[in-house]
């Protein structure tokens, strides 16, 4: 696979447009209830009626933007309205906290336990607002962030189940998706906000959970950064850091601050480096610090959002910078992803494989797959490269 960028921005532009999107336009809508339906088989047939905020929130998400930013589809608007009026007569209690699971018919299941589910309401609804421009839309949005922000020193609150005290911790989970959520909400926050959560989210991620020696990016430290030497201070979750990074390239990018974008495209080299399966290919799912059996028992398993945003920072730093060796990789990541996860029999991806790189589970949606990593991966590939192309004419 030489540097044929166009062909390249016409191949994601073709698996996101008759693949991907086609699949979940098909087969996930529920049209009795409401929402959508996210656990698909391979064929795309239903066989969980359950609705998971977060694939709810994420699919009326991915419809929305790609309204926004790509093209405005009337069907693409339809299916967010779809979920739009779900979410917003289902998915909160009392206090307005979105809850984690509710039933087909919007009864709630699982308890807001957790403030992703807001993010992602907040993320959701921010771009339903600028597709649909609906004020109750926008309200929701910025409630759903300011819960958030509200949260973030505590993101489980009363549900969190370690004892309060012994060995406090904090989790890169949280400022990585503060600081894509704040990027996504831009034109419904002032100005200094903003900025000061950006700057924020970027420093903390870049100074307190980046190991400045390996180069690597810790799932948890002490509230000071530093290392504890337990399960959760040692744990490496190579996707998660590598999805880190592109959030911090695209911000960094917006203030042409090639320092960090250098910075981070290097922290994603260093973990590839670490993460790399070099006897079967692929991102290893979850890996010690230390070298340590890891607690996670599906530590080895070669997960789809894993390899998909290796691509998205991939593609993005060989955009932003030009350096051969993000294209070396690239190309790695391509063929193992393409060639392993993607269903042309079918249609979409399989998300889930065992460390042999062999389908483990024939899924195409379940409880933590559904309409997002892939579409979104798809559709951010092949800007890049589109952008790469007329660069190099």
């Amino acid at each position: 696979m030489e540097h044929d960028l166009k062909a390249l921005a016409e191949l994601y532009k073709n698996a996101l447009l008759n693949d991907v999107l086609s699949f979940w336009e098909k087969h996930s809508l529920d049209d009795q209830q409401g929402g959508y339906f996210t656990c698909l088989d391979r064929q795309g047939n239903v066989y969980d009626t359950d609705k998971f905020i977060w694939l709810q929130n994420r699919q009326l998400w991915t419809f929305s933007m790609l309204y926004n930013q790509l093209e405005k589809r009337e069907n693409w608007l339809k299916i967010a309205v779809h979920g739009a009026n779900f979410l917003a007569q289902h998915g909160r209690d009392v206090d307005g906290n979105w809850y984690f699971a509710l039933t087909r018919e919007g009864q709630p299941l699982v308890q807001p336990y957790n403030i992703f589910s807001d993010c992602f309401a907040a993320m959701a609804f921010s771009q339903y607002a600028l597709a649909g421009g609906e004020d109750w839309a926008k309200n929701l949005a910025m409630q759903a962030y300011n819960n958030v922000l509200r949260r973030k020193e505590n993101p489980k609150g009363n549900y969190n189940k370690t004892y309060p005290g012994t060995r406090p911790m904090k989790a890169l989970a949280v400022p990585m998706i503060l600081a894509n959520l704040t990027l996504e909400m831009e034109w419904l926050l002032p100005k200094e906000t903003l900025d000061n959560v950006l700057e924020m989210t970027v420093k903390e991620v870049m100074s307190d959970f980046l190991d400045q020696e390996r180069g690597l990016m810790y799932e948890n430290v002490a509230l000071d950064g530093s290392h504890i030497n337990c399960f959760e201070g040692r744990l490496i979750n190579p996707g998660h850091g590598i999805e880190a990074m592109w959030f911090i390239m695209d911000i960094a990018h917006r203030k042409n601050d090639m320092k960090t974008i250098n910075q981070a495209v290097d922290v994603v080299l260093n973990i590839l480096n670490f993460a790399w399966d070099s006897e079967y290919g692929g991102l290893y799912y979850f890996m010690d610090a230390n070298g340590h059996p890891p607690q996670q028992l599906e530590w080895d398993q070669k997960l789809w959002w894993v390899h998909l945003e290796s691509l998205v920072a991939l593609a993005m730093g060989y955009h932003l910078t030009g350096r051969e060796v993000c294209w070396e990789w690239y190309q790695k990541m391509h063929d193992y992803t393409w060639s392993h996860f993607a269903d042309p029999q079918y249609g979409e991806w399989f998300g889930y494989l065992n460390r042999r790189g062999e389908v483990l589970l024939n899924l195409k949606g379940g409880k933590w797959k559904g309409c997002f990593h892939v579409p979104r991966a798809l559709y951010l590939c092949w800007q890049q490269f589109e952008a790469l192309s007329v660069k190099s004419v």
